[in-house]
């Protein structure tokens, strides 16, 4: 898996890795206590070192990288992992890398804008591109939702997957849509419901499947 992967790993590894140059770049500029993390209204609640945000998160994303493609690799059904599920995998964490530190160093040279608005957008248009993808994704123990009764069930595993690639679709275009109402409450309970809908929906289906 990770043989046949190799130059897509290395390039989004490259990617990963591509903030620490603005870093070096923007380092004077950069303040010594840089904010690191952000509330649920947008404001920095949460501060480290220079060094840190420039060196620290990149590289944690590299490892979360690595560590994905060799949980896939061990997968024992990675038979059914195709090459656009391990692109659509291994393109995550870079576009994450390079949203991450935009924000922490845009927010450090005082530009003025609300994070939270710009992750909720981002989260919508990643619930989308995943929720188009979902309904095709077969059965593995690293890709998709990964419940008792849908690994147990192909079934159960395709309902739950067509479920959930609708309402992550449809949450996702109403996450994008209400971004800058930057109401909280609604955000989280888009999130909830989005979650919560193909778990439900899986679990009736086990139920109804158990009854036959």
């Amino acid at each position: 898996m990770i043989k046949k992967n190799m130059k897509t790993l290395i390039i989004t590894s490259i990617i990963i890795l591509l903030p620490i140059v603005a870093g070096l770049i923007l380092w004077d500029k950069l303040p010594e206590k840089i904010p690191v993390h952000f509330n649920a209204q947008g404001e920095a609640d949460g501060y480290g070192s220079r060094a840190l945000a420039v060196f620290g998160m990149p590289l944690f994303m590299l490892a979360m990288q690595w560590i994905c493609m060799a949980a896939s690799s061990l997968d024992p059904k990675s038979k059914n992992i195709t090459k656009k599920s391990i692109n659509l995998v291994l393109w995550i964490i870079p576009a994450i890398s390079l949203l991450v530190s935009g924000v922490i160093y845009a927010f450090s040279l005082g530009e003025e804008f609300n994070v939270g608005t710009v992750m909720v957008i981002f989260f919508g248009f990643f619930f989308i591109v995943i929720g188009n993808y979902l309904p095709k994704c077969k059965q593995s123990y690293t890709i998709g939702i990964k419940i008792s009764w849908t690994l147990d069930s192909t079934e159960n595993w395709n309902y739950t997957h067509r479920l959930a690639g609708k309402v992550w679709v449809i949450g996702g275009i109403v996450l994008i849509a209400t971004a800058f109402l930057n109401w909280v409450w609604l955000s989280l309970s888009i999130f909830v419901i989005m979650i919560a809908v193909p778990f439900i929906g899986s679990y009736l289906f086990h139920k109804k499947e158990s009854k036959k």
